[in-house]
Formats: C-alpha cells, sequence, structure tokens
C-alpha cells in the first residue's frame, strides 16, 4: 500500500463525492451512510492534539454522534462534499443534544446492568 493509497476512492451523496485527500476510503464510505442514515446531522470539526490529528464529529437531531479522524483539509471537504454544515468545536462548543444523547445512554446501560445483577 503505498502513501497515498488510502486517500483514493470515496462514497457519494447526492452527487458529491469525498475527493482524494479528504479522508480514507473507508471512512468516507462510513460517514457518506451514516450521514444518509440519520436526520439534521451537523459535523464539528475537533483541532489536532497530540495523540490526534483533526477529527470531525458527526451529530444527529437526536443527539447520537460518530467521530472520524479527517485531517487538516479534510474536514471543510467532508462538509462541502456531503452538503451538511459544519462548525470549529473550539467556537461552538458542542451541543446540548449530544451531551443529553450520552446521559440517556449511560441510564440505559446503567439500568441494563443492573437488571443483569437481579437475574438469577
Amino acid at each position: 500500500m503505498g502513501l497515498l493509497d488510502r486517500f483514493r476512492g470515496g462514497a457519494t451523496r447526492g452527487g458529491g463525492a469525498l475527493r482524494a485527500g479528504s479522508v480514507g476510503s473507508v471512512d468516507a464510505r462510513y460517514l457518506t451512510d451514516w450521514v444518509r442514515s440519520h436526520e439534521g446531522v451537523e459535523g464539528y470539526v475537533e483541532p489536532k492534539t497530540t495523540v490526534t490529528d483533526v477529527t470531525v464529529i458527526l451529530i444527529a437531531a437526536d443527539g447520537e454522534w460518530t467521530r472520524r479522524i479527517v485531517g487538516e483539509r479534510g474536514a471543510r471537504r467532508l462538509a462541502r462534499d456531503l452538503r451538511i454544515p459544519v462548525y470549529d468545536v473550539r467556537k461552538t462548543g458542542y451541543p446540548q443534544r449530544m451531551r443529553d444523547y450520552d446521559a440517556r445512554k449511560r441510564v440505559e446501560r446503567q439500568r441494563a446492568l443492573e437488571a443483569e445483577l437481579r437475574e438469577p
């Protein structure tokens, strides 16, 4: 596998295609499918850290979310190609619906664990 092979290919949505240099083709397909299967998706670009490159977190209207590494140039291209709004998380912060979704999932996991412990 060559250095640039992971950037070749891409998935399409509504005539737009994720282009070379944005994200790997597996991630591009995943993100495209995720956007198609969720309502009201917005993207939030997270800055590069000492551990990861620039990431994008996609958040649906119900608060469900997913995160992928997209690189410096990939985040804006992703928004354009998937035709979704993208915000800089350093400026906007994360939406409340994401925190609410995480809280609901935490309660669901806790209840499931308690139910398992009660069963003989």
